[in-house]
């Protein structure tokens, strides 16, 4: 099987083939781009992409004036098509076309992640297009319910916040989002069979009960730990570093003076200065 998008000869990413819903009849495969730009005026592509050869999209590029993708134009389209997504994420009304793509990348993210999500957030998951922002990763994802409730879903960090996502049946999602900038730590309890992770921040803290797979939320636990425990433990060790320091410094100009007043001999002194200085590497 060629790697090469048929239409326009771009490498093809593991999202382009991902459960191959962009092959054609005749083996090819498209690339992303370039199904989103045919598909912009052939809405069937999306539906029965496979019945469709090589030959039968040149054909629909050609009768609807449609140019295949090219580098020159990968740029401007990958910037456009990024503020498309962000309006149809704040409007919540996304094409189904959009909404396809992007839900293809999410589930490739939670792949890459090793995101081991129970088959009860299905549902949750068909959502994340719409909630999370079009240059939004996820890092780490885990099953979790908030604790004595049956808001079950998944919580999930990206580089911007931690959020918690539920989607009972025939109900409204419902979101609950926790900037960065808002939480000053995370925690832990175990428990053999459904443990806790803790969300600090500047108000509350936010309990969630994790009954579906111990290991995945110790290791999504063991993620996001680094990322807000010990950001916080840096931030108090550096002061702590420049006051030693200045410590350093003053006991340095202390023994210089007692050299020139003669009560340290040049070897003293230098012996005394080497610890001192040992101690700020």
């Amino acid at each position: 099987m060629s790697n090469t998008c048929a239409l326009c000869n771009a490498e093809l990413t593991s999202i382009d083939t991902l459960l191959g819903e962009n092959k054609l009849s005749d083996g090819g495969n498209l690339c992303n781009k370039c199904l989103d730009k045919v598909s912009s005026t052939h809405q069937e592509l999306l539906y029965n992409l496979n019945a469709f050869s090589i030959n039968d999209i040149k054909s629909l590029v050609q009768t609807g004036k449609i140019e295949p993708e090219t580098e020159n134009t990968k740029e401007k389209t990958e910037e456009i098509q990024i503020e498309s997504l962000v309006q149809f994420n704040e409007s919540g009304n996304m094409p189904n076309d959009i909404y396809k793509r992007r839900l293809k990348e999410i589930k490739y993210q939670l792949e890459q992640v090793g995101a081991n999500l129970s088959m009860f957030t299905k549902g949750e998951i068909k959502e994340l297009p719409r909630i999370l922002a079009a240059d939004e990763v996820i890092l780490a994802a885990t099953d979790a319910q908030f604790l004595k409730t049956v808001d079950a879903g998944i919580l999930l960090v990206t580089p911007k916040r931690m959020a918690s996502v539920s989607k009972a049946m025939l109900a409204p999602v419902k979101v609950n989002s926790y900037p960065n900038e808002t939480i000053t730590e995370v925690s832990f309890v175990s428990n053999p069979l459904s443990p806790v992770i803790k969300i600090h921040t500047e108000n509350r803290v936010v309990e969630f009960e994790c009954f579906c797979d111990r290991l995945d939320a110790e290791r999504f636990y063991g993620f996001i730990n680094k990322i807000y425990n010990q950001v916080k433990v840096e931030k108090q060790i550096a002061p702590t570093k420049e006051a030693a320091s200045a410590l350093i410094f003053e006991q340095l100009e202390k023994l210089g003076q007692l050299r020139e007043n003669g009560i340290l001999t040049e070897e003293e002194f230098a012996e005394q200065k080497k610890k001192l200085l040992e101690q700020l590497s």
